[in-house]
């Protein structure tokens, strides 16, 4: 087996060749990378920089979000474990002011690897079911793991947007 090609800053270059599941995995891998990426080299205060004077949103914030997005759409809805928040704040946007990004990177990734193990091995068409909330929107109690996966993807990529606008705020850096 050979290596996965990886980009200079790291991140796994998703097999364009892969069957459905495991390029539905490298490509939500190859997004999670690129949240960490936005979010290296910075120090606390950085992370806490809001896009805009309006607006509430920081690097920091992302990234505990998106650790409470791993744990609702694998823990919650595709193994139907009941589980708290990760944070006070269930939607993880609110940042308290005791917590480093380190601390919350080390959270995130945590949330990721369980996120991993409960997709290990399971087919795209296992159906996990919805909180009544989240299947008004949907209009289906359940849904499959493919389009957990497909969610995820999108909602990392939009979240990313984000943090390529936070990040160039903060230093200037562009680029993936």
């Amino acid at each position: 087996m050979t290596a996965m090609p990886t980009l200079p800053d790291g991140r796994p270059v998703p097999d364009p060749t892969a069957g459905e599941p495991a390029m539905l995995a490298d490509w939500l891998d190859f997004h999670r990378g690129t949240l960490a990426v936005k979010c290296s080299g910075l120090d606390d205060a950085q992370t806490r920089i809001a896009s805009v004077p309006s607006s509430s949103l920081t690097l920091l914030g992302l990234v505990q979000h998106l650790a409470e997005v791993e744990r609702n759409w694998f823990q919650r809805v595709l193994a139907g474990w009941d589980v708290p928040p990760v944070y006070e704040d269930s939607a993880g946007f609110a940042l308290d002011p005791e917590r480093t990004c380190d601390q919350a990177l080390a959270v995130w990734r945590r949330e990721v690897a369980v996120s991993r193990e409960l997709c290990a091995g399971r087919s795209p068409d296992e159906v996990g079911r919805l909180s009544e909330r989240e299947a008004a929107v949907t209009g289906s109690a359940e849904v499959s793991l493919r389009w957990i996966l497909v969610h995820l993807i999108e909602e990392y990529a939009r979240h990313n947007g984000h943090a390529d606008l936070l990040r160039e705020g903060i230093d200037g850096a562009t680029g993936p």
